[in-house]
């Protein structure tokens, strides 16, 4: 099955991208609501990853008072391990090093546990201690 990445101009293809992140996070590991969507949702520029003609992952970067973050990636279950949540880390980075205004700042994330070897394979470390956000155990990660 090919996967296909696309940037996100239109409201209705955003709710699509919305509805996997409630699977994934609200629904899946239990995020409320209230943390998972927030004010800088129109801030965001957000992605939505295809799985042949199936919507299948979704993601976001922004900019933030310390650089570039990559954010809400989401892949739905039977998508994992197939490639998708890569495209979604490939297409992103892709989109910010072709934006002038991200040149010279620092771009990281905060990864959850069970996906920093996917960060890993794009040049992200893994800076300082596990904290805990949202329930869940994450690593401040750095792209060098």
């Amino acid at each position: 099955m090919s996967i296909t990445v696309t940037k996100i101009t239109d409201k209705a293809i955003l709710e699509q991208a919305f509805k996997i992140r409630e699977e994934v996070f609200v629904k899946g590991q239990k995020v409320d609501p209230s943390e998972e969507y927030d004010e800088y949702e129109d801030q965001s520029t957000h992605f939505l990853a295809f799985s042949g003609q199936q919507a299948a992952g979704t993601a976001r970067w922004r900019f933030t008072d310390k650089g570039v973050k990559l954010e809400r990636f989401a892949v739905l279950e039977p998508f994992r391990g197939s490639g998708v949540g890569q495209s979604l880390v490939k297409a992103v980075l892709s989109d910010i090093k072709s934006s002038p205004q991200t040149e010279g700042k620092e771009i990281y994330l905060h990864a959850q546990l069970t996906a920093v070897g996917l960060y890993e394979k794009f040049g992200f470390k893994k800076i300082g201690d596990i904290f805990i956000e949202c329930g869940i155990k994450h690593y401040l990660m750095k792209l060098y």
